[in-house]
């Protein structure tokens, strides 16, 4: 007998439910308060949360996160000075400046300094003698005071001021550590440390670059940079430049703290072109031999035309202390490094005065170190051949004076006493076109220098394949 109450046998039905909705009773004033007061607090609250984990969270995911531009993609770019007017003359040192015998120097800069004008006749000087022993010496004591415009107060304010330019500048200083790793007679390992000034020149937001000398780099196995606050960072070798003696140091902008980048001051490259005779000058760095002494002075002499490789520079003679193992620049009255000191040029005649690198001829080698390129290097040292040789029958171009042994332009076959006359396909008439040719050589290109040789009875013209080297 089948069960009554088997499932298969229960008969098919909907079941049908109750569905009832409870009313909430309606909020009151307080309640309404209360929820308004919770929402508002737990927004605050998470507005704050989100503004502090944005200001922590926002430079970590900047830093590895956002696509990282490389230092080749941020290129420096140091504007050049136009020597106008004051082109290098006949002033030099070392080797002649033209194919002519010296001549004497420009009046602008080497005029000597006349402090009043000078009786015409001996009938004039005894006249004016007689006239100034008859005056009573008050009366002379009192012109001269009356004539002499300028006090004591007014030197306080001419230091005063250049003071608070060389401190201002001197934010831009920095020590350059070089270490070096050694072992001693027992093997124990040993840290030397070297310590040089440099000057911040540029900076990127990346990255700021630094002009110290070669010698703070050379065969060192790490560098430490401490900036004027006292802030210390690693540092790395950009690039270096042999025949100049400076190199270039890099630091990264996100080792040190916002405020030290903040206050981290570069200090722009001047127009050396300017520089005259008798002008005011202070020397930073470590002219004393410690980082951050300072030292005034003026400039004594500007020598013009000085043959250097592949070019020609200025060199500033300055009545002033200096240090170039350790590094010292010349900067003017507006703070701007004009120079820095080089030991290259010491002479005997020029004992007791400063002899600086004039920072002009210097920016397109600057520019490069900078950006991590290499110098390009030919190898010659030469002057331009003058007008009056040029009327007897001599090219125009850059008389080759010394082909340097061993480098590229003498292993090509280029002489003493060439006259080059094109490079790249560009004519040279001037040290001028020749440099600016340099400029845009890369290290390792070949280029065809033309040069003119003198022959029995007239030039001929030859063509040199050269490899472009690096110093």
């Amino acid at each position: 007998m089948p069960e009554l109450n088997s499932p298969e046998k229960e008969p098919s039905r909907k079941r049908q439910f109750i569905r009832e909705k409870i009313a909430k009773p309606p909020m009151t004033r307080k309640q309404a308060a209360g929820r308004f007061l919770a929402w508002l607090f737990i927004a605050v609250l998470g507005g704050t949360a989100a503004g502090a984990s944005y200001a922590v969270v926002t430079p970590l995911a900047r830093r590895y996160l956002e696509p990282q531009t490389t230092e080749e993609s941020i290129m420096i770019t140091i504007p050049k000075d136009d020597p106008g007017d004051t082109q290098p003359g006949n002033a030099q040192t070392g080797a002649d400046s033209s194919l002519e015998d010296m001549t004497e120097p420009d009046d602008g800069e080497q005029t000597e300094t006349s402090f009043g004008d000078m009786p015409e006749s001996d009938e004039e000087e005894s006249s004016a003698e007689t006239e100034t022993e008859t005056e009573p010496l008050e009366e002379v004591i009192q012109s001269v005071l009356e004539d002499y415009t300028h006090s004591v107060r007014d030197i306080n304010t001419l230091y005063g001021t250049m003071r608070e330019v060389i401190q201002e500048a001197d934010r831009g200083i920095v020590e350059v550590h070089s270490v070096k790793r050694e072992v001693d007679w027992f093997d124990n390992p040993v840290e030397t440390a070297g310590l040089f000034a440099g000057v911040i020149i540029a900076s990127t937001g990346q990255e700021f670059l630094i002009l110290t000398p070669e010698g703070a780099v050379e065969q060192a196995d790490s560098i430490k940079v401490t900036f004027a606050d006292g802030s210390e960072a690693d540092g790395i070798i950009k690039q270096k430049d042999t025949l100049s003696g400076m190199a270039i140091v890099s630091v990264g902008a996100d080792q040190l703290e916002e405020d030290t980048v903040m206050e981290i001051t570069a200090l722009k490259l001047g127009n050396s072109y300017s520089m005259k005779q008798g002008d005011p000058v202070a020397a930073l760095g470590a002219p004393a031999g410690v980082v951050h002494s300072i030292a005034y002075g003026n400039i004594s002499y500007v020598a013009k035309n000085v043959q250097v490789s592949d070019g020609a520079t200025r060199l500033l003679y300055a009545d002033i202390k200096s240090n170039a193992k350790a590094g010292t620049f010349l900067i003017n009255t507006s703070g701007e490094v004009v120079g820095w000191v080089t030991g290259a040029y010491d002479e005997e005649s020029a004992s007791g005065l400063t002899i600086a690198m004039a920072i002009s001829d210097y920016k397109a080698v600057l520019e490069k170190m900078s950006n991590g390129q290499p110098i390009p290097y030919l190898g010659i040292r030469g002057q331009e051949v003058s007008s009056a040789k040029a009327l007897e029958g001599v090219p125009m171009g850059i008389y080759v004076t010394e082909c340097i042994p061993d480098g590229p332009a003498y292993d090509a076959g280029i002489q003493n006493g060439d006259i080059i006359v094109g490079v790249g396909g560009q004519d040279i008439s001037t040290m001028k076109d020749y440099q600016n040719q340099m400029e845009i050589l890369t290290s390792g290109a070949v280029v065809t220098v033309v040069v003119q040789r003198r022959g029995i009875d007239e030039y001929k013209e030859l063509e040199y394949e050269v490899s472009v080297g690096a110093r």
